[in-house]
């Protein structure tokens, strides 16, 4: 019989995730702003680019860092929209660069 939290620990007591493929990641735009108010009746517009496997997680992910970064909940804010970014020639090498975000404390 498997616990509750079998699928959290493999054999051995291991603890595993769940297998990600880069063939499964897709790059996302997302745009979306804070809901109009009388006080802001035009609200500044944030665009995002989001590594995701598919349109439903690249929202939720849009959501979590607009929540963290500049304090607007989904309940509060609007999509304008979401497009897939796709590579132009997917075979060839380019550079990329990394944000790494972390709490110091």
């Amino acid at each position: 019989t498997q616990s509750t939290w079998g699928f959290l620990i493999g054999q051995m007591g291991k603890e595993t995730r769940p297998q990600v493929s880069m063939k499964n990641v897709k790059q996302y735009l997302v745009v979306g702003r804070a809901k109009p108010s009388d006080a802001d009746s035009e609200p500044k517009i944030y665009r995002m680019r989001v590594f995701a496997p598919n349109t439903v997680v690249a929202k939720s992910r849009f959501w979590a860092l607009m929540r963290k970064q500049k304090k607007i909940k989904h309940s509060h804010g609007e999509l304008v929209g979401i497009h897939e970014i796709h590579e132009s020639l997917g075979r060839s090498v380019k550079v990329y660069g990394l944000v790494i975000r972390y709490q110091s404390r």
